[in-house]
């Protein structure tokens, strides 16, 4: 499967860092009734993540807010201690982007979404997209080629929007 406009995103169970700890995140309780744009890369603290992708979002979150964003999701195969760390180091929590895991890939490689590259250590990995999401509804999705980052940062999707 790949993200089309008007896919229904299935239902995931994904991993944040709550107060108490590790906590479970349906999706599909994030997604109803909602738009959200839910964004995904490779890895937390990895480099073009952390210095392109990631920041992006940061820059656009009150934007989108004003075109009626409830919630800004980034999506990462990572655990919740690195995300959380990766999310305080940024800045990105404190802009309030939800940051969470699909810590075993399995909501990636359902997708259609993971890659693999062995030679910079990334194994099981997620490509990088970007969507808009209307009620669990894909309205806009902006895939990349994987290596490549540019239809699916902040700036890019804002436009399609």
């Amino acid at each position: 499967m790949t993200i089309s406009v008007g896919d229904r995103l299935p239902e995931a169970r994904f991993v944040t860092m709550a107060a108490e700890g590790p906590a479970v995140v349906e999706l599909s309780g994030r997604l109803a009734g909602r738009k959200v744009v839910l964004f995904a890369l490779p890895g937390a603290f990895t480099g073009t993540c952390s210095t392109i992708h990631l920041p992006s979002f940061i820059r656009t979150a009150d934007a989108f807010r004003a075109k009626g964003v409830d919630e800004i999701i980034c999506l990462s195969v990572n655990d919740p201690f690195a995300l959380k760390a990766w999310g305080d180091a940024t800045g990105a929590s404190a802009a309030g982007i939800t940051l969470l895991g699909d810590a075993d890939g399995s909501f990636t490689k359902g997708l259609g979404m993971d890659f693999t590259a062995p030679h910079i250590g990334l194994i099981g990995r997620s490509n990088r997209y970007a969507l808009v999401v209307e009620d669990g509804v894909v309205t806009v999705a902006n895939i990349d080629q994987p290596g490549v980052c540019d239809l699916s940062v902040g700036e890019a999707l804002l436009a399609a929007i």
